[in-house]
């Protein structure tokens, strides 16, 4: 997967997060803001383990 594949993810959970904000966290399916920070966090160990380690 490339950098910027990982870099769209975090943005569209961003975006998601926001969206669960706006709507004071009533959602009718969702694993919640918590769940999609930790999601954000492992997409962007992935993005750096890939530049540090390139295609290998």
């Amino acid at each position: 997967m490339r950098v910027s594949s990982y870099t769209d993810l975090i943005l569209a959970k961003l975006f998601r997060i926001k969206e669960m904000e706006n709507k004071q966290g009533k959602t009718i399916v969702s694993e919640g803001i918590d769940a999609n920070y930790t999601d954000i966090v492992n997409y962007a160990l992935f993005g750096l383990i890939k530049l540090h380690f390139g295609e290998e």
